[in-house]
């Protein structure tokens, strides 16, 4: 086949098979978002987000930052603003991070891009522009996958847009898979079409800490 190496003469082809997939195994190693740090107790954590953070349809205190907090011991600041689209979270990124100086922050927004019919380049571009700033400040970064408009999604089976994905592998960090996904497309977890009620942040912050031990950025 052309632009496919062969094996050496002196080679046998079993081995150089076996050699061929050990490389390929590893140069896929190589894309995985490292281990993490664990973040201890009683640290500072910011939720960056919309509506879906800031806990649209149900309590502050069943906001699934107040859930999280009560599932950690971490201080998790609830910043999230309803309406906001990566645009504004990543205009109010700098100062919440100068203020509360987190360990740990996860973002998770770009639903009101989708909502807004903003592009799809612009809105991973100020995704990724987030989890850098982040990084930046010396904090670590829990990406967290929003599902995408389409047909399906009208029909209540919703899927995470590609573009969280795509940016998570880009920098090497955690991502939080389906967590909107999975609430969203259940009635019992919703307080209408685009948001959760307590019962749904309950069940988002629950899966979020599966990730968060999966990972490593929370003890086991």
């Amino acid at each position: 086949m052309k632009g496919t190496a062969s094996p050496a003469p002196d080679m046998p082809r079993r081995r150089w098979l076996a050699a061929c997939l050990l490389v390929a195994s590893l140069a896929a190693c190589g894309r995985k978002a490292p281990r993490a740090q664990a973040v201890p107790r009683e640290a500072t954590v910011l939720a960056l987000g919309d509506s879906l953070t800031s806990g649209v349809g149900a309590s502050a205190d069943t906001a699934y930052p107040a859930e999280l907090q009560r599932l950690t011991g971490w201080t998790v600041v609830n910043g999230g603003v309803s309406g906001n689209t990566s645009a504004q979270a990543l205009e109010r990124l700098p100062d919440l991070l100068r203020r509360h100086q987190p360990q740990l922050v996860i973002v998770s927004i770009g639903g009101n891009d989708f909502l807004r019919r903003q592009g799809t380049s612009a809105t991973r571009d100020r995704v990724r522009q987030i989890c850098e700033q982040v990084r930046a400040s010396g904090a670590q970064v829990l990406l967290v996958a929003v599902p995408e408009l389409s047909l399906l999604a009208a029909a209540g089976r919703l899927s995470d847009h590609a573009l969280y994905k795509d940016i998570a592998d880009e920098l090497r960090i955690p991502l939080h898979r389906e967590g909107w996904s999975t609430v969203l497309a259940d009635a019992r977890l919703r307080s209408d079409p685009i948001h959760a009620n307590a019962a749904g942040y309950a069940q988002f912050a629950r899966g979020l800490v599966d990730t968060l031990r999966d990972t490593g950025l929370l003890a086991h």
